[in-house]
């Protein structure tokens, strides 16, 4: 899998998770006799950020806060800054809801609290 920092202009067969952040009010524009909708939005992960288009029905599916998997993806250049998107071939999926995300936040933030109260045992403290 890859990561952000690993993305240059012009990348092919792209195959990464990121998280949506940052998605702005949808455009409508006639294009082929068709009516369309993009929404620009950030994708981010450990390494970085990148921005990214939403169309249509992706943009009323995923919220901020959601992961997406992008397979076969397509990094281009404008105006000097790298974009992600699905292009004509690729995908992209629901990886993680951001209600599923903020849950999880709360169970690790739970875990961590329940291992600093745990008491430490030390193997040689056990009799066998």
């Amino acid at each position: 899998m890859m990561e952000i920092k690993d993305l240059q202009p012009k990348m092919g067969k792209v195959e990464i998770v990121v998280t949506i952040k940052d998605i702005q009010e949808p455009k409508e524009f006639d294009r082929f006799g068709k009516t369309t909708r993009v929404a620009n939005a950030t994708g981010f992960d450990e390494t970085g950020s990148i921005k990214m288009s939403l169309w249509n029905e992706d943009i009323e599916r995923i919220k901020e806060g959601t992961k997406v998997l992008i397979k076969n993806g397509y990094v281009s250049e404008w105006q000097g800054e790298m974009q992600l998107g699905t292009g004509k071939y690729g995908s992209m999926e629901i990886a993680e809801q951001a209600e599923n995300l903020a849950e999880k936040v709360v169970v690790e933030e739970k875990l961590e609290e329940v291992d600093e109260e745990a008491p430490e045992t030390k193997t040689e403290d056990i009799e066998y």
